[in-house]
């Protein structure tokens, strides 16, 4: 055993996946194979998720399939419903009203006490879990702002009705496919901190909801997930400012703010998923209203030049979120409502190769230590 320390983890191997490799030098994300921008131009969400699942991408029999059977999925029980309907009107974090209901999913899941390593069960659970989180989310944010859930419907794909359930319309192309694409984005990014907990908790044969929920839990952090949010709070508070985006940040760093949206752990350059959300968000003001994606490159060009600060996917996510209608405070659980994908791929392969993961801890507290009486204490 080493007695090397390294705290959080860092650039320490402690499993072997297929799945997603980054090359945080060279700003490259790969899924299976195949870069982030080829998956980003020229796949759907499900076919990504197919292929996370899988191992292949789908051809045009198993695409139609695999649509078919989550779409048949969507509705939640009545239970849930309830649920979901008493966390709105108690107007509950969403993060942790997420939570909450992926926990009650299992309850109604009809392959809820197979064995957690049924590979067959667990897709079919995956299927509902990734199916029934955007219309819970959906409702949600629905119930809390007064409004009656809106019922999904089986003839849109997975980004097309998640939108339409939001909004009670059905969204133009526009915003459907870049909303599909953002999805793939963010479907996954090796083992990242909640990924992570998923995998430790389905390393005990903990069942595959219970693993999710540990992920959810993990994904509410501020660390982790809610950058994005933050960076669209950022941007509002530059705009209600009435300064000169530059001057805005200017004024913040010299204040010792931290500017949300920039660095990671794994990046060492501009990270892939920004470059391709900046289009976005490019496109979409040029549709609508450009200032929010011109505050974002001013933010950006100061802190890349002045800082060496790259932006990471949180960054351009809020924008592009915020251009779309979509309220902020669930920006996190659409992260989630993406992440699943590869949460649960991740989830089979380590059930697939399981050893439990129990690392240790090198004790630093006192040694040769007598309890003394309550009166000597």
């Amino acid at each position: 055993m080493t007695e090397e320390l390294k705290k959080g983890l860092e650039g320490v191997l402690v499993a072997e996946s297929s799945l997603s490799y980054i090359d945080g030098d060279e700003g490259k994300l790969v899924y299976r194979g195949y870069t982030i921008d080829d998956l980003a131009e020229n796949a759907s969400f499900e076919e990504v998720v197919y292929m996370l699942w899988h191992g292949e991408l789908p051809n045009r029999e198993e695409l139609s399939e695999f649509k078919a059977a989550m779409a048949e999925e969507r509705h939640i029980d009545d239970g849930v419903q309830r649920l979901v309907r008493d966390l709105a009107e108690a107007d509950e974090e969403p993060m942790a009203a997420l939570r909450t209901i992926v926990s009650e999913l299992s309850a109604y899941d009809p392959d809820a006490d197979a064995d957690p390593t049924d590979e067959a069960a667990n897709l079919r659970k995956g299927r509902r879990i990734t199916a029934k989180i955007p219309t819970a989310l959906a409702a949600f944010a629905r119930i809390r702002n007064g409004d009656d859930p809106v019922d999904p419907r089986e003839d849109l794909d997975h980004a097309a009705n998640f939108l339409y359930m939001l909004n009670g319309e059905e969204p133009d192309d526009v915003l459907a496919d870049t909303f599909d694409m953002a999805l793939v984005l963010h479907a996954d990014h090796g083992l990242n901190a909640s990924t992570f907990s998923a995998t430790v908790t389905a390393s005990t044969l903990a069942d595959l909801h219970s693993a999710i929920t540990s992920a959810v839990g993990t994904l509410s952090g501020s660390l982790h997930g809610g950058a994005n949010q933050d960076v669209m709070e950022m941007l509002k508070e530059v705009d209600a400012s009435g300064k000169d985006p530059l001057q805005w940040v200017q004024d913040a760093i010299e204040e010792g703010r931290r500017v949300p949206g920039f660095g990671h752990r794994v990046y060492n350059v501009k990270d892939p998923r920004a470059k391709i959300l900046s289009k976005k968000s490019k496109a979409l003001g040029e549709a609508g209203d450009m200032k929010w994606y011109d505050y974002s490159v001013a933010v950006e060009d100061f802190l890349t030049d002045e800082k060496g600060l790259a932006p990471n996917v949180d960054f351009y996510s809020a924008s592009t979120y915020y251009q779309m209608g979509i309220p902020v405070d669930i920006y996190t659980p659409i992260f989630a409502m993406s992440r699943v994908g590869g949460w649960i791929a991740h989830v089979l392969e380590q059930y697939e190769d399981n050893r439990l993961i129990r690392p240790r801890a090198r004790y630093v507290g006192p040694d040769d230590r007598s309890v003394p009486s309550l009166e000597e204490r």
